[in-house]
């Protein structure tokens, strides 16, 4: 059954809100879906597919192609700007202090840029902007991406020296801070059991853009279900977020775009 998301909403004035963000709220800002056209990459007469690219196996047999496809992800990210949808989650996080947390999939930085706190925010895939030590010879340690970096052209090598300005202090290669598909949720890299905690101990969960086609936002899902939270779906697409949604006396599925759809949870929570 489908219910009034703006009544369910209201649950979160006084409790806890999730609030779990994937690709469809960066396609707002211009960021191509992961797995759309732009995802997929040519090294010599062989093209390869997002989920081939984004994988520890590649990076050790390809390093200079994988590091090429990020880096020319990175320049699409660093060229995006925050879009409403993501300045009206920072509102609410205001609003609700730590009652309120976010969970993204999208390894853009948006949601920071924007002005979210990092304390209340799992980027459970990453962060394009970020990179560490392939030989963990830093432990956890993260480092910044050059600022100056230039642009890539994907139908072109890498530029002279950029592996070079990529490599660790200690000599290895770094790698970039991302989750990749042959790689498992850790929680001191991408915070990942703090984000199921949140899921489970929420009053609230509101999925926005995102197809369900990785674990742990469906892990987040269930474990919201099974303690009774209000469960809202914002998507173009029905998805399996949706399916949830039916099947609960407090679920809600809203059709339209991430920053429409949160324009109005946001106009009533924060009335």
């Amino acid at each position: 059954m489908s219910n009034d998301a703006t009544k369910l909403i209201e649950r979160a004035r006084q409790g806890r809100l999730v609030i779990l963000t994937g690709a469809g709220i960066s396609a707002e800002s211009g960021i191509p879906t992961f797995r759309g056209a732009e995802g997929y990459w040519t090294v010599g007469a062989r093209e390869y597919h997002p989920q081939e690219m984004a994988t520890l196996s590649a990076f050790r047999s390809m390093p200079g192609e994988v590091w090429r496809w990020y880096l020319y992800r990175l320049g699409v990210c660093r060229a995006a700007a925050p879009n409403p949808g993501h300045a009206l989650i920072v509102d609410i996080e205001h609003a609700l202090g730590d009652r309120f947390t976010l969970i993204t999939q999208n390894v853009d930085g948006l949601h920071l840029r924007a002005g979210n706190t990092p304390s209340r925010m799992c980027e459970v895939h990453g962060n394009i902007e970020y990179r560490r030590c392939a030989k963990r010879c830093r432990g956890d340690q993260l480092l910044r991406m050059p600022i100056d970096l230039p642009a890539i052209d994907r139908e072109q090598p890498l530029p002279t020296g950029i592996m070079e300005r990529l490599q660790c202090d200690c000599g290895s290669p770094t790698r970039p801070h991302v989750l990749w598909f042959d790689e498992y949720y850790e929680e001191e890299l991408y915070r990942s059991s703090t984000a199921e905690s949140a899921a489970a101990d929420c009053d609230v969960i509101v999925f926005i853009g995102t197809s369900g086609s990785t674990s742990l936002p469906m892990r987040a899902a269930s474990l919201a279900v099974q303690s009774g939270a209000a469960l809202i779906d914002i998507n173009l697409d029905d998805n399996p977020f949706a399916n949830f949604a039916r099947g609960l006396d407090d679920g809600a599925i809203m059709r339209g775009t991430a920053s429409s759809q949160l324009r109005i949870l946001a106009d009533r929570l924060l009335e």
